[in-house]
């Protein structure tokens, strides 16, 4: 059984950097497709970055291009989503998900594996 745990939420200002991690355990992690998701209330949950097994895949959401980088150490079983220049409408609760499908994927229903969330708040 995967267990996935999130890190490094909290609170920020407009334009300020934060960094999530994802620790991962009882799996093997570079067999993993990995992505970072969000949710607000009242709204579905939507993926912001993908990186597929081999990290040569990446997708994100158009409103964080350019702003959030995902990136991968299988050494560490760790995924990384370094988010920049944050706006308030960053606010959500990310989770970060795996899954050992092949290719990578940004539908929700596709992965397999959940962490329990962290929140990011972004106030202006």
């Amino acid at each position: 059984q995967v267990q996935l745990v999130e890190y490094g939420g909290g609170l920020a200002q407009a334009g300020d950097s934060l960094r999530l991690s994802c620790a991962a355990s009882g799996g093997a992690f570079s067999r993993y497709r990995l992505g970072w998701f969000r949710q607000v209330p009242g709204k579905e949950r939507e993926c912001v970055a993908g990186i597929s097994r081999s990290g040569s895949d990446i997708r994100y959401l158009d409103s964080v291009k350019g702003r959030f980088t995902i990136s991968r150490d299988n050494a560490k079983n760790t995924v990384y989503l370094q988010m920049n220049s944050l706006k308030p409408e960053d606010t959500a609760v990310y989770y970060c998900a795996a899954d050992e499908g092949i290719w990578l994927t940004t539908t929700q229903a596709a992965y397999t594996y959940w962490g329990q969330g962290t929140q990011v708040t972004v106030s202006s």
